[in-house]
């Protein structure tokens, strides 16, 4: 997918797409670096966008690893779906984080040992946010919750659900961005 198929669908939904441009090589890189792919069983992407990280994953990941991809927008969506079609256990989903659990045991997930966000928080309402990472905490055992922001300003809001938070700046991308990787810890909000 192109730039200007992506700066389209920002134009469209801001709120949802969160930038104006897919993420580069070196932030998909610092994502991933959390991950032991040797013991991950289930990935669950949320938000892949056009797909930056998700080649990512799909090149490192064991071919038996379950790779879930949720996805709101239909066009991006639709690309991701054609993009990794002939690749064994992607699931490409086009509907909500919010109903993460849903879809867990709709395909009979028990537990996800990764998720992988690229989800705008700063502009999504409190309570989608809130209840995307409910979602998160319920389905992460001794996982880790690894996303990406442009500031710092949520990182206390992240603190609710996570005990234990990491983060590191990435300037090789338009804006620069921060990776948090999160642990569940002690926490735990019902």
């Amino acid at each position: 997918m192109n730039f200007i198929t992506f700066l389209t669908e920002f134009i469209k939904h801001p709120k949802t797409i969160g930038a104006i441009s897919p993420s580069s090589k070196k932030l998909a890189y610092k994502m991933i670096q959390p991950i032991c792919f040797d013991n991950a069983h289930c990935i669950v992407e949320l938000g892949p966008g056009t797909g930056s990280f998700t080649r990512e994953l799909v090149k490192r990941r064991n071919p038996e690893t379950l790779l879930v991809l949720i996805e709101h927008n239909t066009a991006f969506c639709e690309k991701l779906r054609q993009k990794f079609a002939d690749e064994k256990n992607v699931v490409v989903i086009n509907g909500s984080a919010e109903n993460l659990m849903q879809y867990m045991a709709e395909f009979r997930i028990e537990k996800i040992d990764y998720v992988i966000s690229g989800l705008p928080f700063t502009s999504l309402e409190a309570e989608v946010s809130c209840s995307i990472l409910k979602n998160v905490q319920g389905c992460l055992h001794n996982g880790k919750f690894i996303t990406f922001q442009y500031s710092l300003v949520k990182k206390s809001f992240f603190q609710k659900y996570f005990g234990d938070i990491s983060h590191e700046k990435v300037w090789i991308n338009m804006p620069p961005a921060y990776v948090l990787s999160c642990k569940l810890g002690n926490k735990r909000i019902g």
